[in-house]
């Protein structure tokens, strides 16, 4: 793994609820499950994205929280071989490419290339910050419904009124899924509805 032990997630058993909170403990609550004999497939997924999540739940309970630690910090590199730049700061070096017209105005910029694109991109992050918000949230309920409800009635029309910010729709839609399922939907698509 990682090096995720904390982050936030949540498994299911089939269409059931195994756990929820941090990784550690929703794996060890899986590993129970899976050594008991699952009556459904065994899906944990990351609770900001969705993403599955996939789990080495073999050995002891230490063994697979051993597994999920995170690695030991590199070893810090002599300053003799460190490039040039302020890796300090975590600045990274990468090509970009662009128009001269682009590179012109970036070098009449105060402080130069690196520190008007630095300003502009933060000025971008800031701005879409809302939007990108929502987006990510519509993405995680999506993820997640596509996985767990893909089959399930009113999936198609769920999945409409979560894109049209339409909760009332989307709530009426997702009734009569299972009870596990349709809560976890609704709990990822609220922030898709109150961005």
């Amino acid at each position: 793994m990682d090096g995720r032990q904390g982050a936030r997630c949540t498994a299911f058993e089939g269409t059931r609820r195994i756990a929820s909170g941090a990784l550690g403990e929703v794996a060890l609550a899986t590993k129970a499950v899976v050594e008991r004999g699952p009556t459904g497939p065994v899906l944990v997924f990351d609770d900001d994205t969705s993403e599955p999540i996939e789990l080495d739940l073999r050995g002891s309970d230490e063994d697979v929280l051993r597994r999920l630690a995170p690695p030991p910090p590199p070893a810090e590199e002599p300053k003799a071989t460190r490039g040039p730049g302020r890796p300090r700061l975590g600045v990274v070096a990468r090509e970009v490419t662009l128009l001269p017209r682009h590179w012109e105005w970036l070098a009449a910029q105060p402080g130069g290339a690196s520190v008007a694109l630095r300003r502009l991109v933060d000025e971008a992050r800031r701005d879409r910050e809302p939007a990108d918000r929502l987006r990510a949230a519509r993405e995680a309920a999506y993820r997640f419904m596509s996985a767990m409800a893909g089959d399930a009635p009113g999936f198609e029309e769920a999945t409409r009124a979560l894109f049209a910010g339409d909760r009332v729709r989307f709530t009426a839609q997702t009734a009569d899924w299972p009870s596990d399922v349709r809560d976890h939907a609704r709990r990822l698509a609220a922030a898709a509805f109150d961005a």
